[in-house]
């Protein structure tokens, strides 16, 4: 599995990229692995101040429907619009093209307290 060492990664199987204080997020390569072919993704919280750990939107693969966790505090400003069209991106390509939302980080010092990429893999197996 791929973990790329530059992003933070949550219990939950999301992954942020910090850039300032904008944050990138989506889910994992594990996690689409065990989502299986994902056909929906439901966004909609643009624009919504969310907490940690708070639900942000649902994957929905052919056999389950998974919530997606906001990994830390902050504001949506941006949902992937490609995703509307082509939500398998998700699958093909989790940390490029199958990005999820982007959003304004309350305290970004919170993405610290993320797991590397090694504590990540350590977690999955």
């Amino acid at each position: 599995m791929n973990y790329p060492e530059n992003l933070r990664y949550t219990k939950d199987h999301e992954w942020v990229l910090l850039e300032g204080d904008t944050a990138t997020v989506g889910i994992t390569e594990f996690a689409q692995g065990e989502l299986g072919d994902i056909v929906y993704i439901d966004i909609n919280s643009k624009g919504k101040a969310l907490a940690a750990e708070e639900v942000f939107g649902t994957v929905e693969a052919v056999k389950t429907v998974s919530d997606l966790f906001l990994p830390v505090a902050g504001t949506i400003i941006e949902v992937n619009p490609a995703l509307e069209a082509k939500p398998e991106l998700v699958n093909t390509d989790p940390y490029g093209e199958g990005w999820m939302v982007k959003m304004t980080v309350s305290n970004p010092a919170d993405v610290a307290n993320l797991m590397n990429a090694a504590d990540y893999a350590a977690t999955v197996g």
